[in-house]
Formats: C-alpha cells, structure tokens, sequence
C-alpha cells in the first residue's frame, strides 16, 4: 500500500507555471510545421494532485495537446516524433530528463539524482477530437508503430460525470476514493489520468 496524500496548490503552482513556459517554447520550435492547444486534464485540473512523500515517484500532471494538423497530414508517428524531439530541446533546459516515449503519453521528469528520487512528472496525451469521440496517438512498442485509437468511453463521458457527482454533492466522496485508488494500485504502468477517470465512472455509477 502506498501513502499519497493531496498537495497544497501552493507546492505545485510554481511547477505548473514551469511546463507553462516549456510548452510555449515547444509551440515555438514546432510552428513550422503545425501548431497546437494544450489543457491540464485530469487531477492537476481538479486540484487533486497526490503524492507519496515516502516514495521516489513524487506527483505527476497531466496534459493533453490538441494538434492542428488539417491542412499538411502529418501521420501519428511523425506528429509525436516532431513533439518529442522539441521537448528533448526545451525540457533538460529546466531540469527534465529526456522524453519517455510509453503507450498513451510522452512523459518527461525531474529527479533529484542524489537521492534517486524522482521529484516530480508531467504526461503529455496527443489528442484529437472528432463528433463520434476523441482520439489519442497510442505507440504500440511490439510493432514500433504509431496510430490514432479511439479513446476508451471512461474518458469520453467524464465531463457529465464529473458535473453529476458536483450537482449530487459527491465531490469529498470522489476525492476519498481517488486517493484510495491510488494507495491500492499495485499496476506501475497505470497513469493517474486512469485511476482518476476510474475513480469518476466508480462513483457515478454506485451513486446514480
């Protein structure tokens, strides 16, 4: 079992502020080619933001970005390969190691290398929305390829949820549970953008 608890905004403000500037500078050294929205998503944009302090793991943000790619079509992988080797460019500049490149997201992190700690991490999901859902760019590591897949309806339905359980005063019960859900989790290639888009459908489904 782990020991997340919540983090003062106050503590993860300055942070936020930070992957603000790195993102700018990413839309810079891309805008030849296409250019891009970005939204704090999932805990960081709730104000839920959780961390261990007894682990090495720190606490985490999440971030999708919406790319504009309608007029040159740039294919999934050399939408996320253009990304990333911006953020390999702009990150280590303050202090993040180079991009992770994982199923779902590109993940950079800041560690304190003498304690082998990781201070804290920001995922990055490239997305796109069209009428029937969202999309995300997800890297298949066996085949070494790229494509876009459908999001899974957990998050495609997160909006009304989230609104219901605010309208059915639920929030305390959702905060309580997401953090159980993280003290519980044994699965270490499980986001926090999933447990909590799991902790909303949970919560909506026992109580509506």
């Amino acid at each position: 079992m782990h020991n997340f608890q919540y983090v003062l905004k106050k503590d993860y403000s300055p942070i936020l502020n930070e992957l603000h500037k790195i993102i700018h500078e990413v839309q810079n050294v891309v805008q030849n080619k296409f250019s891009f929205e970005y939204f704090i998503v999932g805990s960081a944009d709730k104000n839920m933001i959780t961390c261990d302090r007894k682990s090495n793991i720190g606490f985490d943000f999440d971030i999708d970005i919406y790319v504009h790619n309608d007029d040159k079509n740039y294919t999934p992988k050399e939408i996320r390969t253009i990304l990333r080797q911006a953020m390999d460019k702009i990150a280590p500049k303050y202090g993040y190691d180079y991009c992770e490149d994982s199923t779902r997201v590109l993940t950079i992190k800041k560690k304190n290398t003498k304690q082998a700690k990781i201070l804290h991490s920001c995922d990055f999901a490239i997305v796109y929305n069209r009428k029937d859902g969202q999309l995300y760019i997800r890297y298949n590591k066996k085949h070494h390829s790229y494509s876009w897949e459908f999001q899974g309806c957990g998050f495609e339905s997160l909006p009304d949820k989230i609104e219901w359980i605010k309208e059915n005063n639920l929030w305390n019960d959702l905060r309580k549970y997401y953090l159980d859900k993280k003290n519980y989790n044994i699965d270490d290639n499980k986001h926090s953008r999933s447990l909590f888009a799991e902790a909303v459908h949970e919560i909506y489904q026992k109580y509506s």
